[in-house]
């Protein structure tokens, strides 16, 4: 069976990711991303996750101390263009736009904000890094997102950005797809 785009998403990013190595969660949520990340980079490595709102902390922060990783993951309660502070490069940085599931679902990432992110984080990302998008777009805000990103994605220049979309094409509703983004140098 052909892999979702959250699985393929992950392994680009263990492709390219070692321990010890700095990686960004752009987008907390549950935390499925931030605690594979934190696995992902082990005891030495440093994960930073945003996320603006309290519950996905809290949902985040609880399941990071149950399996013993909270102490490599410095959570901040801001939005990811916040991103453009940082002083480092990283080895990944994963996104999953849309809104919490199981959350609100009027408190969504915004085309504005998430085009800004993404900026931020290509700027922050080393030679051979990945950045991965998942695209969440079966809702009004997804909608207007989903193109603003696409057009973003495509005037990135060859000589620096690779960017690969995985997309099933045959399904029925607003199937999420992937956009991954390497940076060549």
């Amino acid at each position: 069976m052909l892999p979702n785009v959250l699985e393929v998403a992950r392994r680009l990013i263990i492709e390219r990711v070692s321990a010890g190595e700095t990686v960004i969660d752009a987008t907390m949520g549950n935390g499925n991303d931030t605690l594979f990340l934190a696995r992902l980079v082990g005891e030495s490595g440093h994960v930073i996750a945003y996320d603006i709102q309290p519950e996905a902390m809290a949902k985040t922060k609880a399941r990071l101390e149950r399996e013993g990783v909270l102490d490599r993951v410095e959570m901040r309660l801001a939005s990811h263009v916040e991103m453009g502070q940082l002083d480092l490069e990283a080895g990944a940085i994963m996104f999953n736009l849309g809104y919490l599931p199981g959350g609100n679902k009027e408190i969504t990432t915004q085309a504005a904000t998430t085009i800004q992110a993404i900026e931020a984080g290509l700027e922050r990302l080393r030679p051979g890094g990945i950045m991965t998008i998942v695209v969440y777009w079966g809702h009004p805000a997804g909608q207007i997102e989903k193109e603003a990103v696409e057009k973003y994605c495509t005037e990135l220049d060859q000589t620096s950005f690779l960017v690969l979309k995985y997309q099933y094409v045959n399904q029925q509703n607003q199937a999420p797809f992937l956009l991954a983004i390497e940076r060549r140098k």
